[in-house]
């Protein structure tokens, strides 16, 4: 599972669901998606192969 921070539990490592991929202006990658918890929009910066692995397992899905 994709994890982030969320604003608004302020909690460190919370999974994601509905993750979609996509890649910023300056080449890096990104997951998108929504808590498990409260519903909040979350976001996470990502490396090339972690972005390739979660699309590549199913986990999310790719936006670029």
């Amino acid at each position: 599972m994709v994890k982030g921070y969320c604003v608004k539990c302020k909690e460190k490592g919370r999974e994601m669901k509905d993750v979609s991929i996509k890649q910023n202006a300056r080449g890096g990658y990104m997951g998108q998606g929504t808590c498990v918890s409260c519903g909040t929009k979350m976001s996470a910066m990502m490396s090339k192969e972690n972005a390739e692995k979660a699309v590549a397992s199913g986990e999310a899905k790719k936006a670029y």
